[in-house]
């Protein structure tokens, strides 16, 4: 047995990195592609809504009116998290995929709009970053008083590129 094997090997880690061992790269791919059946990327929901013809999904902001009317995606349905159970099905079609998003990813008002979403029988993914990430990477926005966009934070999307090439 070679000391990086031993049960003290990982205790002994020089750092919080590898004191958990990575998973196998076959759980790590199970892990990966299941995670990405239930998150869309901002950029990604971006592209497909500017792109030509159906996305062939539809938005829900699952915030309050009040965020809501502070800006929201253009296209967008807004039907706030409390409101799914009676309104969803007058609002959504079931064959329909629906990708929620709510302020940010330290909000988590998209994941139970998702939950809510799903056991109503809908298919549903999370837009990771939510409203947050979509005006700081530039993407116009729509509010109260009218259409919107901001400079891209060149933190979280290309200043000189039209994709960040992931």
């Amino acid at each position: 047995m070679t000391a990086a094997s031993t049960p003290d090997a990982a205790a002994s880690a020089p750092h919080a990195v590898l004191r958990v061992a990575p998973a196998s790269p076959a759980a790590a791919a199970a892990y990966f592609g299941a995670s990405l059946a239930f998150h869309a990327d901002v950029s990604d929901v971006a592209s497909a809504l500017a792109a030509e013809g159906d996305p062939g999904f539809v938005v829900v902001d699952s915030r309050s009116t009040a965020s809501w009317d502070q800006g929201h995606i253009p296209g967008a349905i807004h039907l706030p998290t409390a409101l799914i159970p009676e309104q969803a099905e007058q609002l959504l079609d079931k064959s329909v995929p629906v990708v929620t998003y709510c302020w940010g990813p330290g909000c988590n008002g998209a994941t139970r709009a998702a939950l809510a979403l799903a056991q109503l029988g809908f298919q549903v993914k999370e837009m990771l970053g939510g409203f947050e990430y979509w005006a700081r990477e530039g993407f116009g926005f729509e509010t109260w008083e009218g259409s919107e966009r901001r400079t891209p934070d060149g933190l979280t999307a290309p200043l000189d590129a039209e994709d960040c090439g992931c």
